[in-house]
Parts: structure tokens; sequence; C-alpha cells
């Protein structure tokens, strides 16, 4: 499945079977070799009332992480496919980083609430003196500015004059690396076209930069909204296509939303 390029292995591990290991996961997200993914997304029983099932996120070099928008969208359109969604569209499924509300639409878009982003550093976690809107890092001769938050999972957010020229690879590698992100971070570079429309670039963690990343287009509007440049309803243009977040800010929960698509169904034995 994919959610504007964003693309995934969804399934259900069949009972009785083992779990695949790191390496299992590279060999199978190998694009020349495997299947191809950006993260596989694992189904399993609710473990919560209420919810239709839980999901768990691999990383394309075998890390489990928190969590994933566009997988999430994925993993509601699927439980629709499959008839798991009530006649009105909407879900909650459970996920590492919490119980996610969803409204799948007949027409395959799909909106996921990723919850209220939380800007503390110690839940990023980020090594900060204090809560800022803004941070500042040296790198090497560089200085860097970016906005840092959790969507679930580890942010920060560059915001840069142009994407098309920005250094995604160069300054996403040295922020995951840098000691002050113990869990290594997703790095998002934002350029503000007017207040409804960015487009971002996103270097994921154990992944490199994807088509898109819904967490990414969250934190990002987050990070706009804090600096005052973006409204509540913001356009987000990624290489893969575009998505939609809205966000009334702060202590409400951020809706993303954007087309899930199947991609093609099969088989495979390991």
């Amino acid at each position: 499945m994919h959610g504007v390029g964003n693309d995934f292995l969804v399934f259900e591990l069949p009972r009785g079977a083992t779990l695949p290991d790191a390496a299992l996961w590279r060999q199978l997200a190998d694009r020349h070799k495997g299947i191809g993914f950006d993260q596989a997304l694992l189904l399993e029983p609710a473990r919560a009332a209420g919810t239709a099932a839980y999901y768990r996120i691999f990383n394309a070099d075998g890390s489990e992480v928190e969590q994933c928008g566009n997988g999430a969208r994925c993993v509601a359109r699927y439980l629709q496919l499959h008839g798991r969604v009530g006649a009105d569209g909407q879900v909650a499924m459970g996920s590492p980083s919490g119980v996610i509300e969803a409204q799948a639409r007949a027409d395959g878009l799909v909106g996921v609430n990723l919850g209220v982003p939380d800007f503390n550093p110690a839940a990023v976690p980020f090594k900060a003196a204090a809560l800022e809107a803004s941070y500042r890092l040296q790198l090497g001769a560089e200085q860097v500015e970016f906005g840092a938050l959790s969507m679930g999972n580890p942010h920060a957010v560059l915001r840069v004059t142009d994407i098309a020229t920005a250094p995604v690879e160069r300054l996403g590698k040295a922020l995951q690396a840098d000691a002050h992100f113990p869990a290594s971070v997703n790095v998002g570079f934002m350029q503000v076209i007017d207040a409804g429309h960015i487009r971002l670039r996103v270097y994921e963690r154990g992944v490199g930069e994807t088509l898109a990343c819904g967490t990414g287009a969250c934190a990002a509007v987050a990070v706009g909204r804090n600096l005052g440049v973006l409204g509540s309803e913001v356009a987000v243009h990624v290489p893969g296509g575009q998505l939609g977040v809205h966000w009334e800010g702060a202590g409400h929960g951020i809706w993303l939303r954007g087309p899930a698509a199947v991609a093609f169904t099969g088989q495979v034995e390991f």
C-alpha cells in the first residue's frame, strides 16, 4: 500500500508464525532483491476495547518505531477494505503511541487524528536546557536552526528557502547522529509558500528520504503554527503528492488527510 508514495508492506502475521528479525526486514525491504517498502505494518488483534486492531511499525532497516502517519492511514484503509470499519467509516486503532482515531471514506481518502503535538524536549526526546520555539545546534562548521517535537515519534523541522536545493541527506544524517537526539530523529525541510501551503521533504530514521511522511507533515505544520507563519488548514506538497493537515493549535489533536491505496497484493514465504 502507499500514501502519496510513502509505501508499506501491510500484513497480518499468520497464527503461530515467527516475526521477522531485523535482517529479514532489510531483505524484504530491498527494492531490487525483495519486495521494497519504507515501512512494514504488522496488524495484530486489538489490545483495547473499542479498537479494530493493533499495528506495529518496522522501518526498512529493521528497527521498530513508535508511529507512522501515512502508515496509520493505510491501516485504516486496509481495515475498511476487509469489512472491519463501520458504515460511517470511523475506526479506532491501537498503536505503540496510543489509540489512533481514523475516518476512511469510500473514495480512498483517509484521515487520522495523530493526537496533540508535544513540544516538551523530554518527550521528543531532545536534550535542551528549556522549551523553545526553535533551537540552534552547531553541526561541524554549520549552525542549524530548527523546531523539535514529538508526534508519537521524534521530529526536527528546518525552515528552508527552497527545498529543491536543501541539503536534505547531509543535514538529515548529521541531526540523526547528533547526541542531542538520543533516539535519533526524523528531519523535515519546510519551505513556506503562504499561510495555507508548504513544500516539504523528510529524511526519515531508518529509511532515508521518502516521497512522503505523514507525521513529518504534521510536525512541519505544528512548527509553522508555533512560528506564526501558518494557519489551521495547510496543504502539504511532498515529492509524492499532496497531504492535508488541520490543527487548531495547542491542546488540540492534529489531523492528517490524504489518499491511501493498494498497490498490489501477494504472498511471501519466510
